[in-house]
This record gives C-alpha cells, structure tokens and sequence, in this order.
C-alpha cells in the first residue's frame, strides 16, 4: 500500500489559510443552523484542500443533517443528478480524479447515501493513492449496504491490504454468500483465514509452515474454547446457555416493536460479551432501517469497527513487553495508534456535535484533536470544558500539553500548575508527569530551585519516574555552583 503523505497534494500556506477560514465560517454557520450555506462552504474546503479528511467528514455529517438523516437526500436526487454523473463519468476515464472527487461530492449535496458516488469516490482516492481516503467513503456507506458485494470486495480489499484480516475474511465471507460461484472470494477467505494473525483475540501461529508475520508468536498454540461459547458443526461459534436466555428475551422485544432502539443496542451487547462481533455488528445493521438510522445505534456500529483495532493494540503492546526492541512491533504499534485515535475521533466528534453539552465526549475529543496533532482546536475543546468539574483537573492537564506542543512555556506553566491543585486521587499518574514537565520547565527558564523543589516532590513520590533521579542530581550540582 502506498505510504499516503507522500502522495498528498502540496498546498501554499496561503490555500490552507483559505481552506481553514472557509471551515470555522462553516462551524459558525452549521451552529446557525443554515445546513445548505454551510455544506457550500465545506464543499469549498474540500475542493481547496482535497486530501483533508477532516473537512470530508465535516461535509459528510452535514449533508445527511441538511435532509433530516432520512437515508434518501432530496426528492428526484437521482434524476437531478444526471448530468453530473455523466461528468463525474468523464472525469475518471480522462484520469482527472480530483475533479471526480468534486462532481462525486455534487451528487452527494443532493443525496448523501448515493451507493454509485461513493463507489466510484473510492476509487477515485484508490488512483491517488489516499487508501486511508478510500477506506473511510466505503465504510461510510457500508452500514446502508452491508451485504452488496460492490461494497463488500472493495473494503475488503482494502482491509486486507492494512493486514486487517478478520475483518477482510467476514467482508470475503459476505461476498461470496451473494455470489456463490465467486472464485476470487472463496479463494480469498481461505488465504486470508491461512495467513490471519488474530483468531479470538489474540495472535497466533501462522499455519501450515508460512513465514510467521510480526505479531505471530514464535510457538504454536491451540486455540482454547471461550467459556461462553460452544462449537457445533464446522467450527461455528454459537452462544452457550450462559447468553441464551438474554437473546431470546431481547429478540422478542424487538419482534414486538421492531423501532425499540435499546432493545437492539442491548442485544448487540450481549453478543459483543459473548465475543461475537460479527453477530452484534448484524444485529446493529438490521436494525437502522427499523429504527430510522438511530443515532445510538450508527454510534455503537461506529464504535464496534474500531474494536478489532484495539485488540490488535493490546496484543501488539503485550508482544512488545516480551520484545521491546523490535522495530516491526513499534512500528505495528504506531500504526494501530493512529488508526484507532483517528477513528475515535470521528466518533466523538459526531456525538459533540449531536450532543453540544455532553461535556465527556467533548473532553474525549479534545484529547484525540491533541493525539492526532490538532492543537488549536484541541485547545478550543478542553478550554470549553475546563470549569466543568468532572473534567477541570484533566481538562487543564492536557492543555497544558497543548501549549507545550505549541511552545508557549508560560500558558503551558499556567495549565500545569493548575492541574497540580485540582487533579484528583485517581489521577496519579497524570499528577506525576505534571510535576516531572513543570520541573523541567522550570530548570530550562533559569528556576532552578523551583525545578529541585518540585523534582524533591515527585521522588519522594516515585524516584523512579522517568529519569527524575540523574535530573535532580543534575540541577542540585548547577545550585552548588
């Protein structure tokens, strides 16, 4: 797979100060409530800076709330949108696949859920080479569609070549359901299933004497059976009498009033207990039509895409402990990272956005605008947050990283010293690397004595936090002197 930043387009600062200005007039507009102004404004964002992720979902989000979230866009979309199909035709066979991205994002003003352009956008971010472009448009459109093959072969494509493979072996699995005679989809599971290095939640062998991948363990294990689960048949995991009893009940719930949104939701949780994900995740999916696309419900389906990539993190993480100097682990690990923080993101920002006093998810997404390098508007998130005082200590412990990110020493100081007199008993460790930043804080703008005092402190706590010790004898031997 192509490394995408290398392949992103080059912007003038000046175009990205455009394309930044046309997206807080945005925000300012969607707050108004002008979905149409401000689906105007963000479709500039996007012509402007393409490859910018951020303004694509923003853009997304609002045309499906400019029409009420009714999965079908305007009356007539696909009739209006005649003409610009037959451009966006025209732009793919010439190779101009930036302006296919365009006319694609034309059709979808008029009906955000059009299976075609998002279809053909994804290939359009294929030919770019932005696979992680690709990858989002065809999830974005998959909850709609969860069995057609046109979506399924292409995601699965695409996950497989992330080396997420279980998931590329359910969307082969799906593929080769709607087309039985399908070839490439049951020799594609069968590899796949050979070459996977996750089964149940954990990594193993890779079978049949091929070279084992980075995260496969170096000895053979057997796969133990889940407590919760039998097998029967050829090796299909069913529930045992221990969630039985919880399904039947909830799947006569929702057989008595099918729109009954938490009857779904916990129903999906069940199978997600009983290490079935693939069950929830149906579950979910059925249900958006009944429920008229729920919004707890697209949430947890949002969320449940992502918890495959957490396993993979604890596994990866649990490999590194047993082989910290491995560079294909660390760099197994930093991209399972970022994947995960990107996508949590997005699920944060859409609940913030659905919920603008939800002060939890707006505190979760302020760390993950931190995590992914967005600063201002990480500052932004917390600094809205920081009097509420279920988050205030953290709230102003993690801006205070932000102005160190910015290099503003005495904002950075300000927030820090802050967090120190609100952070509460449950939050040692955030108290201690507070205490460890101001010292060398301190220490690097002259205040030698308040960088002892404090790195006195944070011993007496931990002297084997970090490298405090070699600090303090460092700055105690700079006062004798």
């Amino acid at each position: 797979m192509a490394d995408t930043a290398t392949t992103l387009p080059k912007l003038t600062a000046e175009q990205r100060r455009a394309a930044a200005g046309q997206f807080e007039r945005a925000n300012q507009v969607l707050k108004a409530g002008d979905h149409d102004y401000g689906s105007q404004l963000l479709l500039d964002c996007c012509r402007i800076d393409p490859a910018n992720i951020i303004y694509r979902q923003a853009l997304r989000q609002t045309q499906r709330a400019r029409y009420q979230n009714n999965g079908r866009g305007q009356a007539l979309a696909y009739l209006r949108s005649v003409f610009g199909r037959l451009t966006l035709k025209k732009s793919m066979m010439r190779g101009n696949y930036k302006d296919a991205l365009v006319q694609a994002e034309l059709i979808l003003m008029r009906n955000p859920w059009d299976l075609s352009a998002h279809l053909v956008m994804a290939q359009a971010f294929e030919e770019l080479e932005w696979p992680d472009h690709a990858l989002w448009t065809l999830e974005q459109i998959r909850p709609f569609h969860p069995r057609n093959p046109k979506v399924n072969r292409p995601l699965a494509r695409l996950y497989e070549q992330r080396g997420n493979f279980n998931q590329a072996i359910a969307l082969w699995e799906l593929v080769r359901q709607a087309a039985p005679s399908d070839q490439e989809a049951h020799r594609k599971a069968k590899d796949l299933a050979a070459n996977a290095t996750i089964a149940k939640g954990r990594y193993e062998e890779a079978v049949k004497g091929e070279a084992p991948t980075p995260l496969t363990p170096a000895e053979t294990e057997t796969a133990t059976e889940q407590p919760a689960l039998a097998q029967t048949g050829e090796g299909a995991l069913v529930v045992g009498d221990r969630y039985a009893r919880e399904i039947a009940t909830l799947t006569e719930r929702i057989k008595s009033n099918p729109k009954l949104a938490n009857a779904h939701l916990q129903l999906a949780t069940v199978y997600k207990r009983a290490d079935q994900l693939d069950k929830a995740r149906e579950v979910l999916q059925e249900s958006l039509a009944a429920t008229g696309n729920h919004f707890e419900i697209t949430q947890e389906l949002f969320d449940l895409d992502i918890e495959p990539f957490r396993r993979d993190l604890a596994l990866a993480e649990e490999r590194l402990g047993k082989n910290p100097g491995d560079p294909a682990l660390r760099q197994i690990r930093v991209g399972l990272v970022k994947e995960i923080n990107t996508r949590e993101l997005e699920l944060h920002r859409r609940r913030s956005d659905r919920y603008p006093t939800d002060t939890a998810a707006r505190f979760e997404l302020g760390l993950r605008l931190l995590r992914a390098g967005q600063t201002d508007e990480a500052i932004k998130e917390l600094q809205t947050i920081r009097t509420d005082p279920r988050h205030h200590g953290k709230a102003l412990f993690y801006l205070g990283l932000c102005f160190q990110s910015r290099k503003n020493w005495r904002l950075a100081q300000r927030n820090l010293e802050d967090a120190l007199q609100h952070l509460g008993a449950g939050d040692s460790a955030l108290k201690k690397e507070a205490m460890y930043l101001l010292a060398i804080g301190y220490a690097k703008t002259g205040e030698t004595q308040r960088a002892i005092d404090l790195g006195c402190e944070l011993a007496n706590l931990d002297f084997n936090y970090k490298d405090i010790g070699e600090l303090l004898d460092d700055w105690q031997a700079k006062a004798v002197k």
